[in-house]
């Protein structure tokens, strides 16, 4: 029994605390095209809703391989009970990827005889805002695990553990045959001195049967507690390189951002050239990790900020009442819709550059934010006015700038760009058509 899509052998998470959200002038233009989280391979992703200190956690992992090998293990800050926890929907998850991912929109110069080129701000791009149970428990004392709570939900069934030694709890999990790597007691063991307990899952295949889906779904879990964390190290133990984490952050507050890394804003709001209408994705991949890179791989960047009411330009629509229920949202006043905040983190890690589990913090920050890329269409059509020849050389100028931006942010040789580009005719026009016409 094979999976076709992805869910995380083993994934760690914890999670969150804390509060607190202006306007911003419209982008306006056109939209193209998005970067979402399928352009990664390896891409694990969660969602965080979060007001006070009650928090809905939503795991949607990237694991690939025989339903019988997969175990997940969670540092959890609570003992959670069976009404806690829910299998959630993967076209949840989906749609917040859709509305947040980073997009590709176009604008359309104006024929520049219609007014002076000169003039005309409306061809610049907008700025953008700113075995038997009683032997089992028997073994168990002897390991100093205590079986908190035991359940199935969906397809999952799930132990929730307390413990004493991290060797104790390594020996516990294989003997109840979760698949797990070598060396997680020396993961484990900064958990259990923080007392924290353990979320531990592994597919009941009766159940998996039963729901007839070709992939595991999203686990949900609902808790409150004043941490604001994510545990990732479990998740680096048998990890092949870097790993890509996207975080959608669902707050009535504003931004969330990291407190014990660096949090930066993906370079955006820039014009590239137009055939990158075509090759967005390794546009995106290749000035992602151009940006990572100069940032000495140690930061996390926001690819998206925003108020979940509007988009602009919107690469999918803002998610309705219910499909936010469905992804977390549960603050409510005189039941009416009240303000969601979207932050979308975008974290690609290994052991070297993020020891540290990622700990975060909300802010009263409202400034709207998105990874925008711009392409301009040039007026093309012939024209006999004064205009005209100012704006074939503004045109070709731009193109040149459109060249250097996408040479800047890639790290792509700016000639092979350049011989890509349709440059505009540059020809003067000649004197007596603006006499007798074309």
């Amino acid at each position: 029994m094979k999976l076709s899509h992805s869910f995380a052998l083993v994934c760690s998470i914890c999670l969150l605390l804390l509060i607190s959200v202006d306007s911003a002038s419209a982008f306006c233009g056109f939209y193209v095209a998005k970067a979402d989280s399928k352009l990664y391979n390896q891409a694990s992703q969660v969602v965080i809703a979060r007001d006070g200190k009650r928090t809905v956690l939503t795991m949607a992992n990237d694991y690939q391989g025989d339903v019988n090998n997969f175990a997940m293990v969670v540092p959890v800050p609570v003992i959670l009970k069976e009404e806690q926890v829910n299998v959630g929907e993967s076209e949840i998850i989906e749609r917040l990827d859709a509305f947040s991912a980073p997009r590709l929109v176009e604008y359309f110069d104006e024929d520049p005889c219609n007014r002076s080129f000169a003039e005309d701000e409306s061809l610049r791009a907008p700025t953008a805002p700113q075995a038997t149970s009683e032997m089992r428990s028997d073994r168990s004392n002897t390991l100093g695990i205590t079986v908190e709570e035991e359940f199935t939900v969906g397809e999952y069934d799930i132990v929730i553990l307390s413990a004493k030694e991290s060797d104790g709890l390594e020996i516990w999990l294989r003997e109840n045959g979760y698949q797990i790597p070598n060396g997680a007691s020396k993961i484990l063991r900064p958990y259990i001195q923080q007392n924290l307990k353990f979320f531990v899952a592994k597919v009941n295949l009766i159940e998996y049967e039963n729901t007839g889906f070709k992939s595991l779904r999203p686990l949900m879990m609902a808790y409150e507690s004043p941490k604001f964390m994510l545990p990732i190290r479990l998740g680096m133990l048998n990890a092949q390189g870097e790993q890509d984490l996207i975080v959608y952050l669902l707050s009535p507050k504003g931004q969330v951002e990291l407190t014990n890394y660096r949090t930066v804003k993906i370079p955006s709001n820039l014009e590239i050239p137009e055939f990158i209408q075509q090759e967005f994705a390794p546009f995106y991949k290749a000035m992602f990790n151009r940006s990572y890179e100069q940032n000495d791989k140690k930061v996390a960047f926001i690819e998206y900020a925003w108020n979940m009411a509007n988009c602009d330009p919107c690469s999918a629509q803002p998610l309705n009442r219910e499909e936010l229920r469905k992804a977390g949202f549960f603050w409510l006043n005189n039941n009416r819709f009240n303000n969601v905040f979207i932050t979308r983190l975008h974290v690609r890690y290994q052991r070297n550059t993020f020891p540290e589990d990622l700990k975060f913090q909300e802010t009263a920050n409202n400034q709207l934010f998105q990874g925008r890329y711009i392409i301009r269409r040039p007026f093309r059509e012939k024209r006999n006015c004064d205009a005209v020849k100012n704006y074939y050389q503004s045109v070709r100028e731009r193109q040149d700038k459109e060249a250097i931006n996408l040479s800047r942010l890639t790290g792509w040789n700016i000639y092979d760009i350049r011989k890509k580009i349709d440059f505009i005719d540059f020809e003067d026009v000649p004197w007596w058509r603006q006499i007798f016409g074309s």
